[in-house]
């Protein structure tokens, strides 16, 4: 099986290539979901000489198979719940409000840790590109979208190096644009598209997004 990219900075550098119309302009700036979705960004960000920033979204994962996404939460208070998982494993209410509790409390630390004191960054008419490092379910993109749409950009564009091709489909009907790279078929899953795959720490991610020493928070 050929995998497209070696790491998440050769698949940002190639993701730059196909939204190289967009460098150069003062109203743009480019989000990243924490974690995997910020070297990625960063390359972007580097390439189309635009503002960085990170939008904190967390996967509900169904109990037990975490991997698996039954919805997300996203900073705003945004919820987007994955009827059909839910509905086909008849995952109870409590059940969901329970991982919904625990993954708000852990945005809230994501918040802190990225952001310091720093205000969440202006995008009420600006072109915000979304960047994670890939699409499978698209859960967690869909609750930044839905917390996006609630600060009015002026347009919204989903961009990642890969995705699943149906979920890469049903995007192009919920935001302005959208970008995937590569759409390989079966697509497994993320991770099986990259020869370096490994999880990027809270520090990594602090130095990419231009913060110092991490804080020390509980």
């Amino acid at each position: 099986m050929t995998v497209p990219f070696r790491n998440r900075t050769e698949a940002g550098a190639r993701l730059a290539d196909k939204l190289l119309r967009y460098a150069g302009r003062s109203d743009v700036i480019i989000l990243a979901l924490p974690r995997g979705g910020v070297p990625v960004a960063l390359e972007v960000a580097k390439a189309l000489q635009a503002p960085l920033d990170a939008f904190v979204v967390r996967k509900l994962g169904v109990p037990g198979h975490e991997e698996l996404a039954m919805g997300a939460v996203a900073t705003g208070g945004v919820r987007f719940l994955n009827r059909g998982v839910i509905d086909s494993l008849q995952i109870s209410r409590a059940l969901v409000d329970a991982a919904t509790v625990k993954e708000l409390l852990e945005l809230a630390r994501r918040e802190r840790m990225y952001r310091d004191d720093r205000p969440p960054p202006p995008v009420r008419r600006r072109i915000v590109i979304l960047i994670d490092d890939g699409l499978a379910t698209g859960s967690t993109m869909r609750a930044a979208v839905e917390a996006l749409r609630k600060l009015h950009p002026a347009k919204l564009i989903v961009a990642v190096p890969t995705a699943a091709p149906s979920t890469c489909d049903e995007f192009r009907s919920e935001v302005d644009e959208v970008i995937c790279a590569e759409t390989p078929q079966p697509f497994y899953s993320v991770g099986s598209w990259y020869e370096d795959f490994s999880q990027v720490t809270d520090d990594q991610v602090r130095k990419m997004l231009g913060l110092q020493t991490a804080p020390q928070i509980a």
